[in-house]
């Protein structure tokens, strides 16, 4: 799974501290303390007919990662969204957009990492573009990557932050063995997530997915918990070893990116049939149904 250039976001506006610069213009200091350290944290976020899905939730998500991360200064959620709304506007973005939304800590006054050296900031981006779920529907294959997500007692996952080496590393190993994503453990040897979603199985009709030990808080994963409990589909959180993964029914992954897609290979053995199963399939609807009828109105939807 490789994403392909979109010709639409060629000249598309990103919005940096509020000020709308075209994409081949726009950049930040090698002073800002996400290029010095990664010393950021971001959210995705999705628009559907002009309504950013829980936008509410991803910028407490945001905002509780800067508070952990000690920032000094963290824009008002009010204050985020409106800055989300002129960049769409401007970009005349109504629908299968992509949000990447980012909060570093600021300009540092010389290199280096103490915090005491950012005298201004943050620095807020707004990255909008045209873009549909990313994975193929059809099912993705994985491989187990060698890296290992961290535990809370080395780094919190629930500080959503930009320092992404560990997701690249076990990206970069999926690349090389032919396969769209890379399944991720946590240092007990536990299933933790994908490089970049998620995931979930699904055995004798109940949906299982980790618990948050070595992975962050999701809010499409919250978002299938809900319609499990709505729905009544048994569902738990749990621990997850390869075993269960490769002798599942059905397994899927889920994130703002790609929403849901099924999974159909994991380390060369053929998941359930071997493609989307019926519980996929149907959770894959009701998240499209929710996603069609909740969100935030930030766009009027454009003239006939």
């Amino acid at each position: 799974m490789q994403q392909q250039f979109d010709p639409r976001n060629r000249d598309i506006l990103v919005n940096i501290n509020g000020e709308l610069i075209h994409r081949d213009d726009a950049g930040i200091s090698p002073f800002d303390s996400a290029v010095q350290g990664g010393d950021a944290v971001w959210e995705g976020l999705r628009v559907y007919g002009g309504r950013v899905f829980r936008l509410r939730r991803h910028l407490e998500r945001l905002i509780a990662s800067a508070k952990a991360l000690a920032f000094d200064e963290i824009p008002k959620p009010e204050a985020i969204a409106d800055e989300i709304r002129r960049t769409l506007e401007a970009n005349s973005m109504h629908d299968a957009v992509h949000i990447r939304l980012t909060l570093t800590r600021g300009l540092k006054l010389t290199s280096g990492m103490d915090p005491r050296l950012n005298q201004a900031g943050p620095t807020l981006i707004v990255l909008a573009e045209h873009k549909p779920p990313v994975y193929d529907k059809r099912g993705l294959r994985l491989v187990t990557s060698s890296v290992r997500r961290f535990p809370p007692d080395c780094l919190d996952p629930k500080i959503h932050h930009c320092n992404l080496i560990q997701s690249i590393l076990a990206k970069i190993e999926a690349n090389h063995a032919g396969a769209d994503d890379a399944l991720m453990l946590d240092p007990r040897g536990f299933v933790a997530e994908t490089n970049a979603t998620h995931v979930f199985v699904v055995e004798d009709g109940t949906v299982r997915t980790s618990r948050l030990t070595a992975c962050p808080e999701g809010v499409t994963r919250a978002a299938v918990l809900e319609l499990c409990r709505e729905r009544s589909i048994p569902h738990e959180e749990a621990d997850l070893t390869l075993t269960e993964v490769y002798r599942a029914q059905e397994m899927f992954c889920s994130g703002t990116m790609g929403e849901l897609a099924a999974v159909v290979e994991v380390d060369g053995r053929r998941i359930g049939p071997g493609e989307p199963g019926p519980m996929t399939t149907r959770l894959s609807e009701l998240y499209a149904e929710l996603t069609a009828r909740e969100g935030d109105p930030l766009v009027a939807p454009p003239s006939p």
